[in-house]
């Protein structure tokens, strides 16, 4: 029905697809998304070689889909007190120059930030505010190295925020979901950076090394599956025929052996996780997910390679807001996601770290 829905709607409103209609409001040509999904399916062999090196560290026979859920490596034992992740976030972001560390204090100092856990406050993080107020967050920090990067990712969040509402009026003052998780996931970038530079413990190393490629696989890789499926049961809605559960289950399966390969071996049960998975009543959203990451590597990458002139486009990317579509803020803070560059660079940076993760297992 939801799928029906879309599909009519878009009909009577005069797009070519449901697709059309979906990306339209945030002016996102749909060549961006089938660029995504065509460049990840010709890198679809790096990521079976990963499936191939994770059974062999892991020492199993078969690799089975669930034993993805299990931790490769354990997590670095590394204890980071709240005033440590403090440091270590605003020494990984000094990059970023004068006025994103002046910004960064004011979070600090200013009681933007929720720290702890506590009675009836909410799970996870999260950051929020309204035109007139800072970009307040809430953590609920518990003294572990993955909190000290959830400090970072909501930092990121914030720090979008606070320039954009800074500079924009109130009408711009705010951006969309295509780039909304850009300044977050490079914010992550810039620590994994620092803690790489200024640590020698080989457990943290491989950790570090793990947690990227698990982020590549999980945020680029998968959410692309899962966008193929979406796109793939619209095309079957507009060209009439009846979504059944065989059907949708049928196309999920094929999807998900095309994706794992050989490597993986699949349970039948594995047919019906489309039922489970929410985003797919979002209306084209989740690929969202793959190209923010890749535009947030690709942004990173120039920072590291260019210095000032690629920090001050991307402070300008974060002042920005919704001023302009959000494909042509990406492209002046020097990504196009009209291209295929900035996704093959994310799978080329993929096969690197399966390189260092390889030599590091032998």
């Amino acid at each position: 029905a939801q799928v029906r829905t879309q599909v009519v709607q878009a009909t009577i409103r005069g797009y070519d697809s449901a697709l059309e209609a979906a990306l339209s409001p945030n002016d996102i040509p749909p060549a961006v998304y089938d660029t995504l999904i065509a460049t990840v399916n010709a890198n679809l062999p790096r990521l079976h070689r990963y499936f191939r090196i994770r059974k062999r560290i892991m020492g199993l026979d078969e690799l089975r889909i669930y034993d993805l859920y299990a931790p490769l490596v354990p997590e670095a034992d590394v204890a980071v007190p709240y005033a440590e992740a403090e440091r270590l976030v605003r020494a990984a972001f000094l990059p970023l120059g004068a006025d994103y560390a002046e910004a960064i204090n004011q979070a600090f100092t200013s009681r933007w930030i929720d720290v702890y856990e506590n009675a009836g406050k909410r799970s996870g993080a999260y950051s929020d505010g309204a035109y007139t107020t800072a970009p307040f967050m809430l953590l609920n920090f518990q003294d572990r190295l993955n909190d000290a990067f959830t400090l970072a990712h909501e930092l990121g969040h914030a720090m979008h925020s606070y320039f954009t509402r800074k500079t924009q009026p109130y009408v711009y003052g705010d951006y969309t979901i295509f780039v909304a998780e850009v300044a977050s996931t490079l914010n992550e970038a810039l620590l994994t950076d620092y803690l790489l530079k200024t640590r020698d413990d080989p457990k943290l190393r491989r950790y570090l090394i793990v947690e990227q490629l698990e982020d590549i696989r999980a945020t680029l890789i998968r959410q692309t599956m899962f966008a193929e499926f979406e796109l793939e049961i619209h095309r079957r809605t507009e060209a009439g025929e009846p979504l059944t559960t065989d059907m949708l289950s049928a196309i999920y399966r094929d999807l998900v052996a095309r994706y794992h390969g050989e490597e993986v071996t699949l349970d039948d049960a594995i047919a019906l996780e489309w039922a489970r998975i929410p985003h797919f009543y979002y209306n084209f959203y989740v690929y969202q997910y793959a190209t923010g990451l890749a535009a947030a590597l690709a942004l990173h990458k120039r920072i590291v390679a260019e210095g000032q002139p690629a920090i001050d486009r991307y402070l300008r990317f974060l002042s920005s807001g919704s001023s302009k579509p959000s494909i042509e803020l990406l492209r002046e803070a020097g990504v196009d996601m009209m291209t295929p560059e900035p996704i093959q660079a994310a799978m080329d940076q993929f096969d690197t770290l399966l390189d260092e993760l390889e030599a590091l297992a032998d």
